[in-house]
Order: structure tokens, then sequence, then C-alpha cells
């Protein structure tokens, strides 16, 4: 690892003036910023810590519920509150990775952390995600790649659990910079590949996020988080689903239908949505939303199994959120 300059920040506001400036940057928990320093992908000369900064961590279960850049995926899944109003998001934090590393990584840093592809974390392929010309895993090893929106120039899939939850509740990130604090609806922070193959969200240099905001839910509001891993700890997820919806007079509401693991970005299933809305819950109506999901899916050489998968995982999430 090169050697680096570490800079404890007092606040939000002096992050963002010294990781404005080049060849810094941003460290919350760090799980992934040392992984990457380790490999040899990153190597700033100044490491711009916000570990420290007062008040980051607070979460306020509302609702509506404002989660500091700071909470760890432990605190938020064990926060009884969280588990009240948001369950998926609760579900979605206790799911990810393992104890160990929930007690260290933060919300903030979960939004943040970039792909695990092979190709791109490998030091001998210059991929698209490293300002490279060529995609490696779109004809070489993508059994765990994406399956929808694999035709935008990278396919890696984005591997933030929080960040399927949040976009299905339609959170909003609060963002600190040298200009002041802005809000952004979540849907704006992700970056597909086609606008720019080398970067995963919305954040310029300076950026910090600072907290999240959940609104807060409709009357008869029901949500679920599913995810399916080959290993049931300290493994990645193969298919994420979520759904959030509200039930109004026994017909389905404003459906929100979110997968993770099987794209760029957390993908939104406007099909499933359109089956599910103004319909009756029922077993019918769940296998017809999650047959429409899956028809979109244009799976790689080895990644037809994961439109099985989140075909399945969605008709089991809504069965679910049904009963």
């Amino acid at each position: 690892m090169k050697s680096f300059v570490l800079v404890q920040a007092g606040s939000l506001a002096d992050a963002a003036r010294e990781t404005v400036k080049p060849d810094s940057v941003l460290k919350a928990g760090g799980v992934d910023l040392l992984d990457r320093m380790k490999e040899g992908l990153d190597s700033p000369s100044t490491v711009v810590s916000i570990a420290g900064v007062k008040g980051v961590s607070n979460i306020e279960p509302g609702p509506p519920a404002k989660i500091g850049a700071l909470a760890t995926l432990s605190s938020i899944a064990g926060h009884a509150g969280i588990q009240k109003s948001y369950p998926a998001l609760a579900a979605a934090a206790a799911g990810a990775a393992t104890p160990q590393i929930r007690n260290m990584a933060t919300l903030g840093g979960n939004l943040c952390q970039r792909p695990r592809c092979w190709y791109y974390r490998l030091g001998e392929f210059d991929c698209r995600k490293k300002g490279g010309s060529e995609c490696y895993a779109i004809h070489g090893e993508n059994r765990f790649h994406a399956v929808f929106d694999t035709g935008l120039l990278c396919c890696c899939i984005h591997p933030s659990a929080t960040g399927t939850a949040l976009s299905a509740y339609g959170a909003t990130l609060e963002i600190v910079s040298p200009k002041g604090t802005r809000s952004m609806p979540i849907d704006k922070f992700f970056f597909r590949p086609t606008d720019d193959a080398t970067r995963e969200n919305n954040l310029a240099p300076g950026d910090v996020i600072a907290s999240v905001t959940l609104p807060a839910p409709a009357a008869g509001t029901r949500a679920v988080y599913r995810k399916l891993k080959e290993k049931e700890s300290f493994d990645w997820p193969l298919v994420e689903t979520c759904v959030v919806l509200s039930l109004d007079g026994g017909v389905i509401r404003d459906p929100r239908v979110f997968f993770g693991s099987v794209a760029p970005t957390p993908y939104r299933s406007k099909e499933a949505e359109a089956a599910l809305a103004g319909q009756r819950p029922g077993p019918d109506v769940a296998r017809k939303a999650a047959e429409a999901a899956v028809a979109a899916a244009k799976p790689l050489s080895q990644t037809a199994y994961k439109a099985r998968l989140a075909k399945v995982e969605l008709e089991r999430a809504l069965k679910e959120i049904f009963a």
C-alpha cells in the first residue's frame, strides 16, 4: 500500500473542503476503501476520515426517519423504530456481510462502495470501470454479473444492499459540499454506466453524504426485502428483491418493486409495478407480476439462472407481503 497522510476531519464541512483537493479520498468505516488501497486500485496521497465527526451516526426513526451517514449497518438493523416503520431497510442491513463487518460498515459507505467485479478488482485488466475500452465480463466469466441493463457498456452489479431498500422507499440524501448543503433523491444518486462507466454515483469531488431521509409510510404500507445467497453468511447475494406497497380497501396502491445484485444500479421493475397496481392481492397476481418483472431481462452467457431466481424471489416476496 502506498503511504498517505491521514486527516481527521472535525466536521463534514471540513471533510468537504479537504476531499475537494486533488488526490484525496473520504473514509467513513473504511471497509471497502482499505481493500481497494491494498489492491492498488486507489492510491490517494490524503485520506480524510469522518469517523470521529459527532452527530453523524444518529438515527431518528420518525417517521419520517433520518439516518446519519455514519450509522452502522448493525445499528440500523437492530433499531426498533426502523424495524417497525421501515422493516425492509432493517432486513437489508441485517443481511449484509458478517456481524464484524456490519459493526464497522456505515450507511454512507454501503451506498458508495464500488463493484466487486473481478475484472475491475484485478490490476491485470484495464476495464471500462478503470477508464479502459472494454468490459471483459461481457464475453468472459460473468456468472455473478448483470441480468438487466446488460447493454450499458459495463455489466457489473451494484453491491449496495441498503441502496436497493432505500430506492424502494424513495429516500432522499442530504449532501454536504464546499458550496453548502443540498438534497438529492436517491433515484438521481446512482449512475448508469452510459452516464459514466468509471463512476457508480452522482457525487462530485468534495461531496459528503450527511444523512438519508425516508418519507413517512402511507397508511396500510407493507414492505419486504429478500436476499438469496449461495451461503447464509459472508457471501454476496445472487439476487435481492425489495417491495414496498400499500393496501387501500383491499387494493394494491403505489407499488415500488426493486431488484438488487442484477444490474449496474438498483433495478426498478415498472413492469411488475404495472401488473400490481389496482389489483387485489393473491397468488395469481404475484405470479403475473413476477413474470412481468423478468420479461425485460437480457442475461449474459452465464447469468440466465439469475432471471429465474429473480422471478421466484419476487413471487415469494409478494406472497409474503400479501400475507
